[in-house]
């Protein structure tokens, strides 16, 4: 479900596949964990055939086979706990797809279909638009405080998402107020709120920044709605701003 590009380190680049497959998989998308594929078949527990996402994560031969094991199998762990916490608890503001099924021996869980684009493609539709329907720039200010609240809530439930980017949050039906979060392979539940929270938003801000330049100004409309909705918002932001300097730092050492 992750709308990622191809890696350009060929050691990690995952294998060429077509468009779709002898079996009927249809590739969506291809990152350098996994492939994303839509599926229409029957699953565990659902009988009538549906439509689904499949997400199956693919061997790293960079890696000793038993910790490349290890490695998937705790992240689909982390992925699955985190979607089914969601469904079974349901926190305000926070939407997920619905947890199908989970094969281990395939590497690979089913997930609702979420029909929709990605963030990233909606806010670069109006960032650098050609000939497309664009966004408003109400509607656009509109989805970026959305996200700030999104991420709000999902730190108020003490999950820390740990790769947020705007390729991993959907827009259902392409409606600016339907966020739904996606790729929780690398979320866990947080000991230490403040800090985790923090680096938690330095990633988004990097990744936002670099996927949508030129766009700081809207990046703080996120960081303002989080503040006003998040608990302890304004010592989360606080400690952001310690990150960012510690990342600074860290560029200028080498």
């Amino acid at each position: 479900m992750q709308a990622a590009e191809l890696p350009a380190n060929p050691t990690t680049a995952a294998p060429t596949l077509s468009a779709t497959t002898s079996d009927g998989r249809v590739l969506i998308s291809q990152g350098a964990e996994a492939r994303v594929y839509s599926v229409l078949r029957s699953l565990p527990g659902h009988p009538e055939p549906r439509r689904a996402i499949l997400k199956q994560r693919f061997k790293k031969n960079y890696r000793h086979p038993s910790l490349d094991k290890s490695l998937t199998r705790s992240r689909i762990r982390a992925e699955a706990r985190c979607l089914t916490k969601f469904k079974e608890t349901p926190a305000e503001g926070v939407n997920v797809p619905e947890l199908y099924h989970v094969d281990f021996d395939q590497s690979a869980i089913y997930l609702e279909y979420i029909p929709g684009i990605t963030v990233k493609a909606a806010l670069l539709e109006n960032l650098f638009p050609q000939g497309k329907a664009t966004l408003s720039m109400y509607i656009q200010h509109e989805l970026v405080q959305r996200i700030g609240k999104t991420v709000a809530s999902l730190h108020n439930s003490n999950i820390v998402h740990g790769d947020l980017t705007t390729s991993n949050m959907l827009l259902r039906d392409r409606d600016p107020t339907k966020i739904v979060l996606i790729d929780f392979g690398l979320s866990y539940n947080s000991t230490t709120p403040i800090e985790d929270k923090g680096v938690d938003l330095y990633v988004l801000e990097r990744a936002f920044l670099s996927t949508h330049p030129q766009s700081e100004s809207l990046f703080q409309l996120v960081l303002d709605a989080y503040a006003k909705h998040a608990t302890s918002g304004p010592a989360i932001i606080t400690r952001l701003n310690e990150v960012r300097l510690r990342g600074r730092k860290k560029m200028m050492v080498g």
